[in-house]
């Protein structure tokens, strides 16, 4: 196959658009489970989370959390969505 005969790409890729914090995924990696909630906080919370309404600390996510103790981290990650919501999330150019 030459050089000619290579289709284009059907999507054209634009260059990285920062986004700000961090996936919620890798927050959750660094702890080990179960974990009380006041022990997230304290080690994680002061760290960003990426949200559709944009870039929260996880702190302040807690305090909208009911839940005192989560056996797994997706038990954990399915109570901060619950507050955050999912979709999109912005970029640092929107």
């Amino acid at each position: 196959m030459s050089d000619e005969d290579e289709e284009e790409p059907a999507v054209e890729l634009g260059d990285r658009t920062p986004v700000e914090g961090a996936p919620l995924a890798r927050v959750t990696s660094r702890l080990t489970w179960p974990k009380e909630k006041s022990e997230i906080d304290r080690l994680e919370g002061d760290s960003v989370i990426r949200t559709p309404e944009g870039p929260q600390e996880l702190s302040t996510v807690l305090e909208a959390i009911d839940e005192t103790y989560f056996q797994r981290h997706q038990e954990f990650e399915t109570h901060v969505r619950a507050v955050v919501g999912t979709g999109p999330v912005p970029t640092a150019d929107e």
